[in-house]
């Protein structure tokens, strides 16, 4: 019998309902051994996550604000469930370590982490399966940072001699037993660190989508269905903004060769998008695969004569952004000019202090900063092979009376980025899709 790990997003396990959708699922497959779990997520549109409110008992906390009310609502939607589901779990002896650690250690990785542990233990009482609790498996050295090696030895050993198991995603451990969480999304990389673990044969991924589609549909009416999408490409679209799975959790799978699928948990029957190493066959009128983009960046672009006979002068630039621990996005350039693109999250009320520096440090012969743009991403391996792509992608842009800021394209000739202003972006990205796409 082949071995298949599955996670369950938010949307999966909101409630009784979806729970049992999933038991379905898992049940109709022999093969679903190990299954990991996110936090409920919403109900209905106004609903709150519970990851959201456990943020918000510890920003309760940190202001010796009452926190009971927030806590209690948690409470009351885990032990509804439970009834719901028919389960015989004492939930009351969680809640209170919970609370008491809550106002012993409010760390906040803790207190996020409590949604997905919860999670797991109603699900694998619901399924009859072993709960393996991951903060003792998921392993991080002092740093945080995340120790793969020592991961995958002790997911191995704790899940290859339970036959079935559910784990909750999203948190591992530091060395010295404190929680250490991923990033939102997190519990998606967790899926992939099992599915090296165990050696599976393919990570599903459920969630309330039937996989990746081709633009984002808010933008683009009736989208089409990414049926196949390699990793190198959905790490390309991911990192631009299409969020259905976490950037992260290609890397696991990737490294061990395993088969990605994206299902929907509401439609079960749909095949959703297969992430794979190889292309596989594809219609060769598919250029791309997909397109994707994020607003608000800011450029900052730097002039000086002679810049490239200057030795270490990007050096120098780009140490002015490690020193403020801000990471970069893109560094266009040309002879005599270098650009740097930020996300303007990460600028703040810091740009006048590293605009100082820069005239310190470089001595430009001018700095430009352009803010309120947008970057997109126009992603696939069918590209580099195709002459005339940028062409029409840029006639595309032109035509629809969009004015190009920056064009960077990566060396694998596998993406073209554009820089536009925020006030085109969804215009840009309807032009391209129309461009490339046939209905």
């Amino acid at each position: 019998m082949g071995v298949k790990v599955a996670k369950f997003g938010g949307s999966s396990v909101a409630d009784a309902i979806q729970i049992e959708k999933t038991r379905r699922i898992i049940e109709s497959d022999p093969e679903r051994r190990y299954i990991v779990v996110s936090a409920p997520g919403k109900r209905f549109g106004s609903d709150n996550k519970v990851t959201d409110l456990l943020y918000l008992c510890k920003a309760q906390i940190d202001l010796s604000a009452p926190y009971d009310q927030v806590f209690q609502v948690i409470v009351d939607r885990f032990t509804a469930m439970s009834v719901s589901l028919g389960l015989n779990v004492n939930l009351a002896n969680h809640f209170a370590e919970i609370k008491s650690r809550l106002e012993s250690e409010p760390s906040a990785d803790y207190i996020a982490s409590r949604g997905e542990y919860l999670s797991a233990i109603i699900m694998a009482k619901y399924l009859g399966y072993d709960f393996v609790d991951t903060a003792e498996l998921i392993l991080f050295d002092k740093k945080g940072r995340l120790l793969n090696d020592e991961t995958a030895a002790a997911l191995k050993a704790a899940l290859l001699r339970r036959e079935r198991a559910v784990l909750p995603g999203f948190y591992g451990g530091y060395p010295d037993g404190r929680i250490r969480t991923f990033s939102r999304g997190g519990s998606d990389i967790t899926g992939a660190l099992v599915a090296e673990a165990v050696g599976a044969d393919v990570y599903e991924n459920w969630t309330d989508v039937s996989g990746f589609l081709m633009a984002d549909p808010r933008i683009v009416k009736d989208a089409k269905a990414i049926g196949r999408v390699t990793y190198m490409e959905l790490r390309e679209l991911s990192y631009m903004g299409a969020s259905v799975l976490h950037e992260n959790a290609v890397y696991p799978a990737r490294r061990a060769n395993i088969p990605i699928n994206i299902r929907n948990t509401n439609e079960p029957d749909n095949p959703g998008t297969v992430i794979t190493a190889d292309e596989g066959e594809r219609d060769p009128s598919d250029i791309i695969t997909g397109i994707a983009g994020n607003k608000d960046f800011s450029v900052i672009a730097v002039y000086k004569n002679m810049m490239s006979v200057e030795v270490g002068f990007v050096r120098k630039m780009l140490s002015v952004f490690e020193e403020y621990n801000i990471p970069i996005e893109h560094v266009p350039s040309g002879v005599d000019t270098v650009s740097i693109v930020i996300a303007k999250k990460y600028l703040a009320d810091k740009l006048p202090e590293i605009i100082e520096e820069f005239e310190r440090k470089l001595r430009p012969d001018s700095i430009e900063i352009f803010e309120d743009m947008a970057l997109i991403a126009t992603v696939g391996k069918g590209m580099a092979a195709r002459p005339g792509v940028s062409a029409t992608l840029f006639s595309a842009l032109y035509e629809a009376g969009v004015n190009i800021r920056m064009i960077d394209q990566g060396s694998s000739e596998m993406n073209i980025i554009v820089g536009v202003e925020n006030k085109d972006f969804e215009v840009a990205i309807r032009a391209i899709y129309k461009a490339f796409v046939k209905e």
